[in-house]
Parts: C-alpha cells; sequence; structure tokens
C-alpha cells in the first residue's frame, strides 16, 4: 500500500447508528456527568436558570414552551429555584393572569458555579473535539434547534 492512500476514517460510514442515535448517546452521556452534587443544582434547574438569565422577561408559559416542558413539571421546578431564592414569579403588568419569570442574584451566582461544572463536563465528554470542532458543532446544534423551533411537534410525516 502506498503511503501516500489514506484509510477511510471508519467514522464517515453512512451505515451504522444514525443521527438520533448518536446525539441520544452524547446527550445521555452529558446527563450522566451532569449530577447534582456537582452541579449544585439538578440539571433541568440548571437549563432554566440559564434560560432565564439569557431570555430576560420570559413568561412561565413560554419558558415551558421553549424547554419543552409540560407546565406541571415547569411549576415544580420554578418552585424549587424559589424556595432556594435562585427565581422569583411576577404578575405581568399587561396581563395580570401571566408570571414573568426572573433569575435573582442568588440565582446568578448559582448559575455561575455550575457553568464552571459544566464547562468541566463538556471537556470530559468533547475531549476528542478541537476547539474548532466544538464551535462548529455548536453553531450546527443552534441552527438544527431554530429550525425545530418553527416546526410543530407531530408525528412525522408519511410518504
Amino acid at each position: 500500500m502506498a503511503s501516500e492512500e489514506k484509510m477511510a476514517d471508519p467514522r464517515d460510514k453512512e451505515d451504522g447508528p444514525g443521527l438520533i442515535a448518536l446525539l441520544t448517546q452524547v446527550a445521555k452521556s452529558f446527563h450522566r456527568r451532569s449530577t447534582e452534587e456537582l452541579l449544585g443544582m439538578r440539571l433541568k434547574e440548571f437549563l432554566i436558570l440559564a434560560h432565564l438569565r439569557d431570555r430576560r422577561g420570559t413568561t412561565q408559559q413560554e419558558l415551558g414552551e421553549q424547554m419543552l416542558l409540560d407546565s406541571n413539571t415547569v411549576v415544580l421546578l420554578l418552585n424549587e429555584l424559589e424556595s432556594r431564592g435562585h427565581s422569583i414569579r411576577k404578575r405581568d403588568a399587561e396581563d395580570r393572569r401571566r408570571h414573568v419569570v426572573e433569575i435573582t442574584p442568588a440565582g446568578r451566582d448559582a448559575l455561575t458555579t455550575a457553568e464552571k461544572a459544566r464547562e468541566a463536563i463538556e471537556d470530559e465528554v468533547l475531549g476528542e473535539l478541537t476547539a474548532e470542532e466544538r464551535r462548529t458543532l455548536k453553531r450546527i446544534l443552534v441552527k438544527a434547534l431554530e429550525g425545530q423551533a418553527r416546526t410543530p411537534v407531530g408525528p412525522a410525516s408519511r410518504a
């Protein structure tokens, strides 16, 4: 075999696990490592606080829709975050039926601590990727999520 010939990378094969299987495995790897002891809170609470920090003025209903959580789960998670002083719900001044959810200064502090742990988890799970590959992966996932947000959830269309 000539030294110039390149062996095909087996990871480029079209057969084998599909994207759903691969994304699920990576997600499970993140989830297993994202313990309450490491983050200082449950993973869903961490994700909610990050969402509230990045999207001020989010209503309780929008939070559930954007995080793909049912309303009961949102209430339970917000009750826990409020009991720790990490978030607060306020009546919307324009529509008294709605609650706007805000992150508190204590919530920001807890989130800062948890994000340091998140960085370590990402380094562990994605250690084989270069910094550029991580940025590319993030761009691709954000693009996929943006497209998913515009597509109603329902059964896959049949051919």
